[in-house]
């Protein structure tokens, strides 16, 4: 499949998959084995020198796992990838990848909760250092970059602003300092509305718990490697000097132009063990086949709901990309296609109180604290996913006491505005 420039669609169907020559099943089986038979001595002592490809141990490889990373890495056109327990495993597992204590990240702040917490709290107790810019603008992330500095970190369709950046002049100051760019491309839908490796960033990053999984069934992440990325051991000794986790070998070498992927799953699966479950993984399979459907429908009602809620007196604001007065808008003309996202927030009039009346109205909408489900999601940020901010650090995140986050599923459009007109009664 690889061979040919097949366009998406037929990827996330085919991509990464032969046929199993014996059984002929045109389903990827489930491979719900924890380990693998060696031919012999030497096959074995080939395997844990990363001399030989194979599977050894369903922590480092399994062939269910192998065909999802496959079609992932196909669909946001990277070397490799490589699939992880969830999506907060695959954020910290790209971080810790490359930097050790004394190093540092600079991040926009515009995070989802969990990796906020990881960031500020997490990271800090293990001696990274994650340095917050003011925006995520190029010149102000900038400021805060050193020669300790081993990643730009961003999220596509930040959560909650929904900010998208400009990739361009990010990834062109980043690369003149020699550090890497990391994108959580979580809201960018398997690569279908943005590819942040066209871009030119170095690293694109899922939790594969959301739509690509699509159905609230499995937690899954995955890392995706761009290999275009000159990885120095003098800027990035875990990935360019020798390891002492395998009697000194070079993950450059033994990998080439894969090596940020190779080093994910021989030192960071081995050693952390945030695998995922073989079936977990036919989960992801089984949702990326539609996954192309399922986008257009939740952009397009999603953009639908935003316009309908603008136009609402009970309204205060409402940030979507796709409205023209979103100070996000040309940007999101330019970076993505197929669609602007499919999750909004908005602000109701009368604060906190008028939130939560909102949400405890709806009979239809859920109100859960996850997005990119088939199902539509409803939340209230400021006291589930980023309730672990201060006030201030809401205020730079965008959280407010009077906000909700819709993450808008494939229902009938007509069905969710009339939900959620009744309940702003």
């Amino acid at each position: 499949m690889e061979k040919r420039n097949y366009r998406y669609e037929t990827l996330q169907v085919r991509a990464g998959q032969e046929i199993d020559p014996v059984s002929k099943g045109t389903a990827v089986p489930i491979y719900q084995s924890t380990a693998y038979t060696f031919d012999d001595i030497q096959y074995g002592a080939d395997l844990f020198r990363l001399t030989r490809p194979g599977n050894i141990y369903t922590r480092i490889t399994n062939t269910t796992n192998e065909v999802f990373e496959k079609r992932m890495a196909a669909l946001e056109n990277g070397v490799a990838a490589v699939a992880t327990a969830s999506g907060q495993s695959a954020v910290f597992l790209s971080i810790t990848n490359i930097c050790g204590p004394g190093d540092n990240i600079v991040t926009s702040p515009f995070l989802y909760g969990g990796t906020f917490t990881m960031f500020a709290i997490t990271l800090k107790d293990m001696g990274i250092e994650v340095r917050f810019a003011d925006s995520d603008h190029a010149d102000d992330l900038e400021k805060l970059v050193d020669g300790r500095t081993k990643a730009i970190f961003l999220e596509n369709l930040g959560n909650p602003a929904f900010n998208v950046p400009d990739y361009e002049p990010i990834v062109e100051m980043a690369h003149r300092k020699g550090i890497c760019v990391l994108v959580d491309n979580t809201f960018g839908i398997a690569g279908y509305l943005f590819r942040p490796i066209d871009w030119g960033a170095d690293v694109a990053i899922h939790s594969a718990t959301k739509w690509i999984c699509g159905h609230g069934t499995a937690l899954g992440g995955v890392v995706v490697d761009g290999g275009h990325f000159d990885w120095t051991p003098e800027k990035y000794p875990l990935l360019a000097a020798p390891s002492p986790s395998y009697h000194g070998v070079i993950y450059r070498e033994v990998f080439g132009n894969a090596a940020f992927a190779g080093r994910v799953r021989v030192d960071g699966l081995r050693n952390i063990g945030a695998a995922p479950s073989p079936f977990n993984s036919f989960l992801m399979l089984q949702g990326l086949e539609t996954v192309s459907l399922r986008a257009e429908r939740c952009c397009a009602n999603a953009l639908a709901v935003a316009e309908f809620l603008e136009r609402h007196h009970s309204v205060e604001s409402v940030n979507y990309a796709g409205l023209p007065g979103s100070p996000y808008h040309k940007l999101a003309c330019k970076y993505l296609k197929n669609g602007f996202g499919g999750v909004l927030t908005f602000r109701v009039k009368g604060g906190f109180d008028a939130a939560a009346a909102l949400v405890g109205k709806l009979e239809l909408i859920l109100h859960v604290g996850s997005v990119g489900d088939a199902k539509s999601l409803i939340v209230h940020p400021a006291s589930t996913t980023h309730s672990q901010l201060s006030p201030e650090e809401q205020a730079a995140a965008g959280v407010y006491p009077n906000l909700l986050r819709l993450s808008v599923g494939i229902e009938n459009v007509d069905d969710l505005i009339y939900d959620l007109e009744t309940a702003l009664k």
